[in-house]
């Protein structure tokens, strides 16, 4: 008993923690999201999010983005991570912290580094051009399409990461064991190899899919307001220069966070059943 109420005492901070940075930011969101200016009850909020054509062009943009970039880095990052994982010695080691190092570096440092190699006035634009090399073609660092290069950029290594653990759990001793009963290696992977690494692959997927809709600072310090996009609707509209709706932001944040919710879920289910299948 004493042992238990210990446990529990060391558990305060975190609920401290998780109370005052987590819960009541949200419950004052969602609150915040259905009342007016003078702060009457209203649905007006979610209404006008999805009647005017702006701020649903920003939803339709965020969902794009998300699902291209997240699709092409789940699909590098399952060749790439596979390769690390066959990797013996130093090189998986130094392969993984590489990945490691650069699942973290994105926001303004990522953007500032992909201005400065592949801006206007790039390095590597100005080195080509001087080289009479036509390399990049008609490609614009600050269009819709490199902004998803740059998403794509960090995307990859944060899946490599998050797919890893899933590749330990690939056994030699399974592909030795098929080939001794006659399977191929197609029969390997579609018998023991996909089977077991689905569920990891739709989770990474999913995440990716959260990491590319919240993501703010990357694509604010790289196009600012010029593309439209949720995260940046909602700073706009509780920082903008004009005029400020923070009750409009809140319901922004809301969908977000439904749509992030809803992914999550759909995830869950889907790796529940996978899991059920394979017993």
């Amino acid at each position: 008993m004493k042992q238990s109420w210990k446990t529990w005492l060391c558990l305060v901070p975190l609920a401290l923690l998780v109370l005052g940075f987590l819960f009541f930011p949200t419950m004052n969101m969602v609150m915040s999201s259905f009342q007016s200016e003078d702060g009457s009850f209203t649905l007006a909020n979610y209404q006008e999010l999805f009647s005017e054509a702006y701020y649903l062009q920003s939803i339709t943009n965020s969902l794009k983005i998300a699902f291209l970039s997240a699709t092409v880095a789940i699909i590098i990052a399952v060749i790439g991570g596979y390769s690390i994982s066959q990797l013996a010695g130093r090189g998986n080691k130094w392969m993984t912290t590489i990945s490691n190092m650069t699942s973290y570096f994105e926001g303004i440092p990522l953007a500032f580094s992909f201005i400065v190699l592949l801006g206007n006035n790039g390095l590597f634009t100005l080195l080509f051009n001087q080289l009479g090399l036509d390399v990049f073609g008609d490609f614009n660092l600050y269009s819709w399409f490199g902004l998803v290069v740059v998403y794509i950029y960090f995307q990859i290594p944060f899946a490599i990461i998050l797919l890893l653990p899933t590749y330990q759990a690939l056994n030699d001793d399974w592909r030795y064991a098929s080939q001794l009963l006659g399977g191929t290696t197609w029969t390997f992977w579609r018998k023991i190899g996909i089977p077991l690494l689905f569920p990891g692959v739709i989770g990474t997927y999913t995440i990716l899919i959260a990491n590319a809709l919240g993501a703010f600072a990357t694509a604010n310090a790289l196009v600012g307001s010029t593309y439209n996009l949720m995260p940046i609707q909602i700073a706009s509209l509780i920082s903008g220069d004009v005029f400020l709706q923070p009750n409009l932001a809140s319901a922004f944040g809301v969908l977000l966070a439904l749509i992030m919710i809803a992914a999550l879920w759909s995830n869950s289910k889907i790796m529940k059943k996978v899991r059920r299948d394979l017993r």
